[in-house]
């Protein structure tokens, strides 16, 4: 079923396209529940309790975001991630949930190129967090070949995603080791986002080789020094949020 909420306002605003999410779960009662949730947070909610409905849902129509449950009947999420990122053409983005809470399910979604996880039951509004931050990042528009340079500006600094440097405002390069680039690249995605060091090193995981050998706090402090070595306190574009996590202060441009 697919439902749009219409939104007033006392002053006059230019239309905007409606966010589309599809959600593949074979618990009716959860279905309802996140469709439902969503719907009132202003988002057109397709449900579906399987593969082959999730298959009819997209040669219907575009979406922008899939929630798509591990364990399904007849195709499982897994396979279904793996045909819809395989495929080569232009792909919705992917949240993985799984109640079987192991590390196997994650990793793996993350390598056949899901974007994001979270454990069953999922807090609805965490759900919803993701799925606007996956909205913002647009991780889905690919690089034009005769644009030299891509990548986001904060704060008067630039991020290369393709040419892999970080420029300060005043144009020098601060070299980055590949795990220092991966961690800066998360959180310039996820800006003015909470997250914790779980949610750190699932994010990095799911976009890098290079793999964290000390804790995130180890490599956030280098990070850190080398943006305030690199300019001053006006480097210091990390915030911590104590119990909780770390959050990207600085508004962020896609560029």
């Amino acid at each position: 079923m697919i439902l749009v909420k219409e939104s007033f306002s006392d002053r006059p605003a230019e239309p905007k396209r409606v966010a589309t999410v599809l959600l593949v779960d074979d618990d009716e009662k959860l279905r309802q529940l996140v469709a439902e949730f969503l719907e009132r947070h202003g988002m057109e909610v397709v449900a579906v309790a399987d593969g082959e409905g999730a298959n009819a849902a997209l040669a219907r129509q575009s979406v922008d975001v899939v929630i798509l449950d591990v364990m399904l009947p007849g195709e499982d999420g897994l396979s279904i991630c793996r045909r819809l990122t395989s495929s080569g053409e232009a792909r919705p983005a992917i949240i993985m949930l799984s109640a079987a809470g192991e590390d196997t399910d994650r990793i793996v979604g993350l390598e056949l190129g899901a974007d994001d996880y979270l454990p069953k039951p999922a807090n609805p509004r965490e759900l919803l967090a993701r799925i606007r931050a996956l909205l913002r990042r647009s991780t889905n528009v690919a690089p034009d070949p005769a644009t030299p340079y891509v990548g986001y500006e904060f704060s008067g600094w630039t991020l290369s995603i393709w040419a892999r440097e970080l420029q300060t405002p005043d144009g020098v390069i601060v070299p980055l080791t590949g795990s220092e680039f991966a961690l800066l690249r998360t959180f310039v995605e996820h800006p003015r986002e909470v997250l914790d060091r779980d949610r750190v090193l699932s994010l990095v995981r799911g976009r890098s080789s290079f793999a964290f050998d000390r804790t995130v706090d180890l490599q956030l402090s280098r990070l850190r020094r080398k943006l305030t070595a690199a300019y001053g306190e006006a480097g210091n574009l990390f915030r911590t949020v104590r119990n909780e996590g770390y959050i990207f202060v600085s508004a962020v441009r896609r560029v």
